[in-house]
């Protein structure tokens, strides 16, 4: 038989998550209405093969100095591949991973982290749901004048080691 303690303990317990149920939602983030368009970048001239290279060529020279082995994509606005690289002993399965991210970068006109951020922490686990989204950072937008001509991805390390090699990459464009 159950002690009088116990029933109280019950009670409180019930008490309070009457009181809990009674809370009002909190707001759904997907609810607010921005003023502006996010990630409004217009589409430029698709990169040229010769400035596609530079952006690679830096990305592997950083890779190399700091002894990482990287595959590396560089696509125009449409997300079209124009140039890759892949150095000696790169994983074989990044070579479509970094396509994937330069690619969904271009399409979507943000850096993959975004996506990264907004399913880890954001809540916003509608992201997997959308084709073409890859959710790990090393896919930058290379804009020229403010227009998108591409987007360069990164992959072979971990996610941050994959955003450090894109970012000297994409600061060949990005100036």
């Amino acid at each position: 038989m159950a002690s009088a303690r116990t029933w109280l303990a019950l009670a409180a317990c019930i008490a309070a998550a009457s009181t809990w149920a009674q809370q009002p939602a909190p707001p759904n983030p997907l609810d607010a209405v921005p003023e502006k368009m996010p990630f409004d970048i217009p589409y430029g001239t698709p990169i040229s093969l010769d400035r596609a290279e530079a952006a690679i060529a830096a990305a592997v020279a950083e890779s190399k100095k700091r002894g990482w082995k990287m595959n590396v994509a560089v696509v125009d606005s449409g997300g079209n591949l124009v140039a890759f690289q892949r150095m000696d002993g790169a994983q074989v399965a990044s070579i479509v991973i970094s396509e994937h991210k330069a690619r969904a970068s271009a399409q979507f006109r943000r850096e993959t982290k975004v996506f990264e951020s907004g399913i880890q922490g954001g809540g916003f686990n509608y992201l997997i749901t959308l084709d073409g989204v890859i959710a790990s950072r090393g896919g930058i937008p290379l804009i020229e004048g403010g227009a998108l001509i591409g987007a360069i991805g990164c992959s072979g390390g971990t996610g941050s080691q994959d955003e450090v090699v894109c970012k000297v990459g994409a600061a060949i464009v990005n100036r």
